[in-house]
């Protein structure tokens, strides 16, 4: 019995991600969707402020 067969592995390393270099299209679009994210909560949180937009309930007419 050796003291180093049981018990879990160390799994292998991993070789660390190189940082991919962005052209300009790249970055337009990420700049892009971090502007849509900023107008999207800007809305939401617009339209949270106010009250519900219908009413709900039964309508009724005004024949009888």
């Amino acid at each position: 019995m050796l003291g180093q067969e049981g018990g879990k592995k160390k799994p292998l390393k991993q070789p660390k991600k190189q940082a991919k270099e962005m052209d300009e299209k790249d970055k337009a679009f990420k700049q892009k969707q971090k502007d849509d994210q900023k107008k999207l909560k800007e809305l939401k949180a617009k339209a949270s402020g106010k009250g519900p937009l219908a009413t709900g309930g039964i309508k009724k007419s005004g024949k009888k």
